[in-house]
């Protein structure tokens, strides 16, 4: 079915793949689909349907997912959904259970559980009885010896390493909260994040290698630990010879150091369905990032809908996608075996020690699902590298591609460079979710540009500016009935989630309409374009990195007197993000105070902080009240005139957009 070649050259809404009479067959969409019909009753014309059924009858759908997914839990919901508005929707009241416990319950001795690589490590297999013999050995220690309670926060400063994942299952094991940031973030972000949440333990290292170097991060964890007043215990993983961050640290080795806990000796604590089980933080234009609070039910139930039957992995798969312990789709790779699926981390450059290593991994691993984003498909383009060349990737049915809008010509490079025959799900999510929102179903065909459909479960919509539904327009993107995965709650947040009511719900007069910040458009046949961030939050790579950040580190820096920092998204998957500052007098804008401002951005936070060009300008262009007009800037900079872009009757000075009107005129074609 597949055999017609990729337009060339390719333009939004060509066709590109057929799903094979064979493939739809073996769907699992297809498997639920006829169980639906044997125990329901329900019969569907293909997925559209289904989609419409799933968003329309939403307690029955997910009440069918519950009966299909084979839940462990120690008592068994009263109903499906109690309270259905947004937000406080109410989801299976009288459930019990522990989201660890249903990871374990795939156990299998003798088995592979997870695959491991890094730039030093060969692939290496992590079989069952060492993934759930150290979960058990680890959270019996954190319990009983280091006193860790339901509830209690445990922060993680680890890369994409074995141990970050027995961690974060011996630590919701045992009913506390689970948190990460990976080692590339500076002091200053980390503790934005973790001082929030006021954690008891902290699992950190000294240090990571990236690219073919050691990065030493003693110092930021020494910050880190002294700016953690509530931390009692400090669990250290040697790096090198990066000495322990406080002299009360125990390190991971003596922790596991503990005679075998068995299966059936060892307790889960088991909670209501709406309990937190970990915390993620996204970044807004304001304050410290949000503390994104997720449940153990909404999180389980969510990943066995969305790897099984949206993204049709099976059990023994292999799924891999390059990920930092800071980004949501770590927590979406090591759910994995909740599917009975292998996840495959790697701890490392991407392109290192050549373009092409990690499809020589997932060669190697035989890789099932390979995720990508478009900028490492820009990348790989660019350097000319040709994987179906020297790999077979024969065990390769789908690359997940995700991170930013995927423009058409990256859809058409990966069948014709990597696999003709291939499902490509394209999708959007978020950190607000740690799901997916579009993707689609293998059984649909796949057109250049377009997501194949949305989600099972997501009831998304674009809505014009009046709050109304609109297709084949481009509108904001709006979930308009609630899902499992929506936070319970941003940590910290006042008792009206005053925080979390603003965030998703204060634009629209519509009750409970979630407004996601992502421009959107659905097609006619019910496939789906996201087309970048609506509001100012800065999108690189898929990690939404608050302008507030930034800002804050600019406050130490005295030459410095304001700034503006704005990220646009580009073709074929790229980003710019200047930085506009004012200086104070006497002072220009030269190399060695550059080098300083993106010195400081890199240390205090991260690379992805960096601005790509920095430019000096009269005046930061602000609202009477004072806020900054990030977005009109960046509609300037996309080439909306000034008139159409800000409402400058509202601006304290008009004449500041000048400098940007300046600047977008004579920038047209960003280059980095």
């Amino acid at each position: 079915m597949n055999d017609f070649p990729v337009p060339d050259p390719v333009r939004a809404g060509d066709l590109l793949w057929v799903p094979s009479a064979e493939r739809v067959e073996r769907a699992n969409i297809t498997a639920f689909t006829r169980w639906l019909a044997e125990t329901r009753g329900l019969e569907f014309d293909g997925y559209r349907q289904l989609w419409q059924w799933s968003v329309t009858e939403t307690g029955a759908f997910w009440q069918a997912l519950w009966d299909y997914s084979d839940i462990t839990a120690a008592r068994q919901p009263d109903k499906a959904l109690g309270a259905s508005e947004m937000p406080g929707a109410e989801w299976f009241p009288g459930a019990e259970l522990n989201y660890a416990e249903n990871v374990l319950a795939r156990e299998r001795p003798g088995e592979v559980a997870l695959y491991y690589r890094s730039e030093r490590t060969p692939l290496t297999p992590m079989s069952w009885d060492e993934l759930a013999g150290k979960v058990r050995i680890l959270a019996t220690r954190l319990r009983d010896d280091l006193q860790v309670r339901p509830g209690d926060r445990v922060a993680c400063y680890l890369p994409n390493v074995p141990e970050a994942v027995i961690a974060m299952l011996a630590t919701t094991s045992i009913g506390a909260i689970w948190t990460s940031v990976s080692p590339d973030f500076g002091w200053r972000g980390t503790l934005d994040r973790f001082r929030q949440l006021e954690p008891v333990v902290l699992l950190c290292t000294g240090g990571y290698a990236y690219g073919g170097k050691d990065y030493d991060r003693g110092a930021e964890v020494k910050e880190i630990v002294k700016g953690l007043p509530t931390v009692r215990h400090v669990i250290y993983l040697p790096f090198r010879d990066v000495p322990v961050p406080a002299a009360d640290a125990r390190t991971w080795d003596e922790l596991l150091d503990h005679p075998p806990v068995s299966r059936e000796e060892f307790a889960f604590s088991e909670g209501p369905f709406g309990r937190p089980l970990w915390i993620l933080f996204s970044s807004g234009t304001t304050g410290l990032p949000k503390a994104i609070t997720h449940s153990h039910g909404g999180i389980l139930l969510e990943q066995h809908k969305l790897q099984r039957l949206n993204m049709d992995l099976k059990p023994g798969d292999v799924l891999f996608f390059y990920t930092t312990t800071g980004w949501m789709m770590w927590n979406f790779l090591v759910s994995a075996p909740l599917v009975g699926v292998r996840p495959l981390l790697y701890d490392g450059n991407p392109g290192y020690p050549e373009p092409d290593a990690l499809w020589r991994m997932a060669d190697e691993a035989r890789v099932t699902l390979f995720g990508a984003s478009p900028a490492y498909v820009d990348m790989l383009a660019k350097r000319g590298v040709v994987p179906k060349h020297k790999y077979a990737l024969e065990a390769l049915k789908t690359i997940m591609v995700a991170g930013s809008p995927v423009s058409p010509e990256v859809y058409a490079w990966l069948l014709r460079n990597v696999k003709r025959d291939l499902y490509l799900h394209v999708g959007s999510g978020g950190t607000d979710v740690c799901s997916g929102f579009t993707g689609g179903s293998v059984t649909l065909p796949t057109y250049a540009g377009e997501h194949t459909h949305r989600n099972l479960g997501v009831a998304a919509y674009a809505f014009n500016e009046a709050g109304q539904p609109v297709t084949d327009e481009v509108g904001e993107m709006v979930i308009t009935r609630p899902m499992p995965s929506m936070p319970v709650k941003f940590w910290g947040d006042d008792e009206n989630m005053t925080r979390y009511k603003s965030s998703y719900f204060d634009m629209y007069r519509n009750p409970g309409v979630w407004r996601q910040g992502d421009f959107f458009k659905v097609t006619e046949r019910g496939g789906a374009f996201v087309l970048g961030r609506s509001d100012a939050t800065l999108n690189r790579g898929g990690v939404r990195i608050g302008t507030a950040e930034v800002y804050n580190a600019l406050e130490g820096i005295a030459e410095v007197d304001d700034a503006i920092v704005v990220n646009l998204d580009l073709p074929g998957g790229k980003f710019f993000m200047p930085m506009f500052v004012t200086l104070a007098e006497g002072h220009v804008l030269d190399e060695e105070l550059a080098g300083k401002i993106r010195a400081r951005l890199r240390r205090e936070y991260t690379p992805r902080h960096v601005p790509d060009t920095i430019i000096q300008v009269p005046s930061i262009p602000v609202t009477l009240t004072g806020k900054k007009l990030e977005v009109p800037v960046r509609r300037i900079l996309m080439g909306v005139p000034p008139e159409k872009a800000a409402n400058t009757s509202a601006m304290a000075d008009p004449s500041a957009l000048d400098a940007f009107c300046e600047y977008a005129r004579t920038q047209q074609d960003y280059t980095l």
